[in-house]
């Protein structure tokens, strides 16, 4: 009788990942029927869960610095690419004090985990992990975003950020290995499902349909961006699972060639020109420039023949992913860098991003109008004065006072409106970290707040759809752009006073004064109809 072989899929190559040993606590060798087991107490995953949700909030790979460093170093960077860059290395250094997250988006905990046959565990494995990020997030300065439905349309913050997604698999082997991931909002949103077909698997077809999707990415998720590709799938789960296993370079072993077995591959030419035509885009790191994109990832799986399901999703400028492991050693995490001041070049921040124009936010909104008028997109502004602050259910609110006829409260009117929501604040501190949210979600409602005589200013991140640059051109309106991912660094060096002013009970998502210095912002929509993100397209 012929023997059948079993041939793996996702042949990875040995983790050569640094780790630092937190504890030899809570693991112990013995033996069942003469073979030995590694038991694993459920204090080890809580420990592991909690520090690893603690690391990779403040802490990024020192890979990804050297890579914002580059763009500083490189003279063909636009001064956006390079301004943009530079903020983002300050942000990480200040996150690294572990006292502000590196972005007030703190995300989804999710956990991969890959248990060896011989690893016994003494309890429920996912409520031990749950139980560490739970004390993560209320014992730290994180943001809950975890909505509860209580009905269809009924929802509550679940208070803890809790559930998180927790999947476990069982490998050969007597290690209990790990795959940490805190995905913020912004970056999950830029996933997506294509069903194909063996039209578009040729190398004229591809990079066309490849070109068109990656322009619809956007920069809402805060590039530069560690994108991934994946094409083929004997699903569109696996599929869409390879995406964020790729994008967080947990797949960078795969071997560079397929097999008649349908090994999984990684097509490293193919990334090259891929990454080529990211450069071409004109969009760079959020307002013009080369680095749309870190790096690209593309991997190949086998099909069904009547199936071409194509993934595309990124790592945003907050690349939070870190690796654990618990062996008969101990319990161990990946080492993230501490020290990322390092990758800070000794450069005046003033010859960085072009001319700036300061915008005094203290004047009445005609007149801050009619500065901006004067000045094309992509100007480079400092804001300084006040803004409110109203993202998703605020606006839903103001909405619903429109429709009952009650007009718009006179804040709406007299401010710039910064579509954000903070993490918590620090004791000391005027605020928690605090960057935008992602624009477009609240595009559905500026029509009707203009036309109402507010929300003649908005501050936000991403592209936006063409019904908010007819209003802008309608009715004299702005969108300006924030740089999307420096949210600890607007906390500790812009943003000097947070005060509640409606609807205290929404938390995050409640109206807020505030009170910025050189705010950084950049003209992306103008009061003609022009729009910076439309030009590109």
């Amino acid at each position: 009788m012929t023997e059948i072989a079993f041939h793996e899929l996702f042949p990875i190559g040995a983790d050569q990942a640094p780790y630092r040993k937190l504890t030899g606590d809570h693991v112990s060798a013995g033996s069942f029927e003469g073979e030995r087991v590694v038991k694993v107490a459920p204090a080890a995953l809580t420990l592991l869960a909690r520090q690893a949700f603690v690391d990779c909030q403040h802490l990024l790979r020192p890979g990804h610095l050297a890579q914002l460093r580059a763009i500083l170093d490189d003279p063909e960077a636009s001064a956006n690419d390079k301004f943009v860059a530079f903020d983002l290395l300050k942000n990480a250094n200040i996150a690294a004090g572990k006292v502000l997250p590196m972005c007030q988006d703190t995300g989804t905990a999710i956990v991969m985990g890959k248990k060896g046959q011989r690893v016994w565990t003494g309890g429920d494995d996912a409520a031990a992990l749950s139980e560490g990020i739970r004390r993560t997030y209320t014992e730290t300065n994180l943001r809950y975003s975890q909505l509860a439905p209580l009905s269809m349309y009924e929802e509550v913050n679940t208070g803890d950020n809790l559930p998180a997604q927790i999947d476990l698999y069982a490998e050969p082997g007597e290690a209990y290995k790990f795959l940490f991931i805190a995905k913020g909002g912004g970056s999950a949103n830029k996933s997506f499902l294509f069903q194909q077909s063996k039209a578009v698997l040729n190398p004229k077809g591809l990079v066309k349909f490849l070109d068109e999707k990656i322009r619809t990415l956007g920069t809402a998720a805060c590039p530069p961006y560690h994108l991934s590709i994946v094409i083929g799938g004997t699903s569109a789960e696996m599929n869409l699972k390879t995406v964020k296993l790729a994008s967080c370079r947990y797949l960078d072993t795969l071997p560079s060639h397929g097999n008649q077995y349908g090994q999984a591959y990684r097509d490293r030419d193919f990334e090259a020109e891929v990454l080529e035509l990211t450069r071409n885009l004109g969009i760079g790191a959020q307002f013009g420039g080369k680095y749309f994109c870190h790096d690209v990832r593309v991997i190949r799986l086998p099909r069904h023949g009547a199936s071409l399901p194509i993934g595309i999703g990124v790592s945003c400028s907050a690349d939070r992913q870190i690796l654990g492991k618990i062996t008969a050693d101990g319990v161990f995490l990946e080492e993230l860098e501490t020290n990322p001041a390092r990758f800070l070049p000794d450069i005046d921040e003033k010859t960085l991003g072009g001319a700036v124009v300061a915008i005094d936010l203290n004047r009445p909104m005609g007149q801050i109008r009619q500065t901006l008028s004067e000045y094309p997109i992509k100007t480079r502004l400092s804001l300084t004065g006040p803004l409110i602050v109203a993202r998703d259910i605020a606006h839903a609110k103001l909405q619903e006072r429109l429709d009952r006829g009650e007009g718009l409260p006179q804040y709406v009117k007299d401010h710039p409106i910064y579509y954000a929501g903070p993490a918590k604040t620090p004791e000391g501190y005027a605020s928690g970290s605090f960057g935008p949210t992602t624009a477009g979600r609240m595009d559905g409602y500026v029509d009707a707040l203009m036309a109402a005589g507010g929300s003649f200013v908005t501050l936000a991140k991403g592209n936006r759809g063409a019904e908010v640059r007819e209003a802008c051109k309608k009715y004299g309106g702005f969108y300006l752009g924030s740089v999307g991912g420096p949210a600890a660094r607007l906390a500790q060096d812009c943003i000097k006073k947070v005060e509640t002013v409606e609807y205290p009970e929404l938390g995050m998502e409640a109206i807020w004064r505030i009170e910025v210095v050189d705010f950084p912002a950049f003209i992306v929509v103008d009061d003609k109809g022009n729009d910076f993100f439309s030009a590109l397209s």
